[in-house]
């Protein structure tokens, strides 16, 4: 058996589906509005995916359908997760550390040098927010 190609998380994520097998997905403009049409909203699906940045996160996020895992690959970043008990900020500079961001935990980033990162994330029902409250 010849092994499937491979490719960059930054050019094609993988999509994990509840059987446990895997989709790529190349990332285009409209990547996001795909995955919720290819892959029912994603309900029950699973995003693997890197990202490097440079610039502070515009917004903040959440993913109320479970954990998501983020682990660093280079770089230094600063996350911050918003709590009922106040914002918690989360230093990752060391590649290979990571953290579990909780569900349904708002969460954004600011990055200290230029930053690659995998991310592992609960896609369904992802919410977006410029200033959310707890």
């Amino acid at each position: 058996m010849t092994p499937p190609a491979s490719d960059q998380l930054s050019k094609v994520f993988a999509v994990l589906s509840p059987a446990l097998t895997v989709s790529p997905v190349p990332v285009t403009p409209d990547v996001y509005q795909r995955l919720d049409a290819d892959f029912d909203s994603f309900r029950g699906h699973v995003l693997i995916s890197a990202f490097e940045f440079s610039a502070p996160w515009p917004t903040w996020e959440r993913h109320p359908a479970g954990d998501e895992t983020v682990i660093l690959l280079d770089g230094d970043v600063t996350l911050t997760l918003r709590t009922a008990a106040g914002d918690q900020h989360v230093r990752l500079n060391v590649p290979g550390q990571f953290l579990i961001v909780p569900r349904d935990t708002w969460h954004t980033a600011v990055p200290h040098l230029p930053t690659r990162m995998i991310f592992i994330t609960p896609g369904e029902g992802t919410e977006n927010s410029a200033s959310p409250t707890v």
